[in-house]
């Protein structure tokens, strides 16, 4: 069997929620507003980091990956921020090719994340309108 060629194919994280529930409850102490917020703030920051990265130097890279990988923590994106540790340690070891192959593992937990919460926030708008016609 041929080895992955990137960290999405190994998928090491599949055991780890997209985005954490009870975590992000805890951190809000339940309030919907300010989940919601804070999930807007980093889906946001996430879009920036990334496109930040994408054309940096190797600190800054590190640096953006850093600033992502706590924000993940915060609301509970478990596999944004193994993605993210990943890449932070990878541009201290300076190797390209694992350099590379973090982005796109970053990439695409990201991207999952991204999407976990936009259907979260719609969710929670439709559960929330019809609360108010009912």
């Amino acid at each position: 069997m041929a080895a992955p060629t990137s960290l999405t194919e190994a998928d090491p994280d599949s055991d780890l929620a997209i985005i954490d529930e009870n975590h992000l409850r805890r951190m809000t102490l339940g309030n919907q507003r300010l989940e919601s917020e804070i999930l807007e703030i980093f889906t946001r920051q996430a879009t920036i980091m990334l496109g930040r990265m994408s054309s940096a130097d190797v600190d800054l890279m590190a640096a953006a990956a850093h600033t992502l990988l706590g924000s993940a923590r915060g609301i509970g994106a478990w596999r944004v921020a193994r993605s993210a540790e990943r890449l932070q340690d990878a541009a201290g070891k300076g190797n390209g090719s694992d350099l590379d192959l973090a982005l796109e593992g970053l990439k695409a937990a990201a991207l999952e994340a991204r999407a976990a919460i936009g259907a979260r926030q719609r969710h929670v708008a439709a559960k929330s309108s019809r609360k108010r016609r009912a």
